[in-house]
């Protein structure tokens, strides 16, 4: 089945191009807010959007996303609008929309059930942060029934038997994790992130990988584009809409996509 979100990220490296992956928290700080900064951001330079599902635990994600995802929650964000949100947007856009959460929601939601209302507002696929993929066989199934992508992540720990599988399971791309623990910007994209995204080319010539946690500067992003088919960034927007509202967050894709497009 083909993946948008593959075929967006292989259409720009045909072209020469690179490809920004960006986050952006669901609900944050209300739900028109975000669905106005998501659309804001495939405007202006996001070629794959990450929407991100706002968790009462996210072990995962750094300071400034954990405190975005509490406001949302705290301005009573629910589940169930995440589908709204998608809906929304892919309306305004042809961007692929992925969504980012952890596995619990799903699970609590119905794993078909989430699949099913995904798909129905326009989403591509699922990133599952904490869903290993020896224990995603209700994920696996229900993304087959509904064409959905499953990007799942490789770490520098992860051994070569580990790549291989979230390489063969994956759909869209494979998320190397660039250094181990929570999310946010890095003054270096470290050289555990070349190593992670080679042991994936290793595993496979054909399967897209996008570096994420600690890019945050056009550097990085360019840098990371030279190896890999996408870098994401997720803290550096949430930052800039913190600091500057619509405004900021317009001028921090334009500033980190711009060196791609030459």
């Amino acid at each position: 089945m083909a993946s948008k979100t593959s075929q967006k990220l292989k259409a720009n490296k045909a072209a020469g191009l690179g490809s920004l992956i960006g986050y952006y928290p669901a609900g944050y700080p209300t739900l028109d807010d975000s669905v106005e900064a998501a659309v804001t951001m495939c405007q202006n330079g996001v070629d794959v959007l990450e929407l991100g599902v706002p968790y009462s635990d996210p072990v995962m994600d750094g300071p400034v996303i954990q405190a975005a995802t509490l406001v949302a929650l705290e301005n009573g964000f629910k589940l169930k609008q995440v589908f709204e949100a998608v809906k929304r947007i892919t309306q305004q856009v042809d961007t692929p929309v992925l969504v980012m959460t952890y596995w619990n929601p799903v699970l609590s939601y119905g794993v078909e059930k989430f699949a099913s209302d995904l798909a129905a507002a326009g989403g591509a696929g699922l990133i599952t942060p904490d869903l290993i993929p020896d224990e995603a066989k209700e994920w696996l199934q229900a993304s087959d029934e509904f064409e959905l992508d499953r990007v799942f992540l490789a770490a520098p720990s992860s051994s070569s038997e580990r790549v291989q599988t979230a390489v063969d399971l994956s759909r869209g791309f494979v998320y190397a994790v660039s250094t181990m623990g929570i999310t946010g910007a890095r003054k270096e994209v470290d050289q555990l992130a070349k190593q992670v995204v080679s042991s994936v080319r290793h595993a496979s010539t054909e399967q897209n990988t996008a570096v994420g946690i600690g890019i945050s500067t056009a550097d990085q992003v360019l840098e990371v584009n030279q190896y890999a088919d996408g870098a994401i960034v997720g803290s550096a927007f949430v930052r800039a809409y913190q600091d500057g509202g619509l405004e900021a967050l317009k001028a921090k894709v334009q500033e980190l996509s711009k060196p791609l497009r030459k």
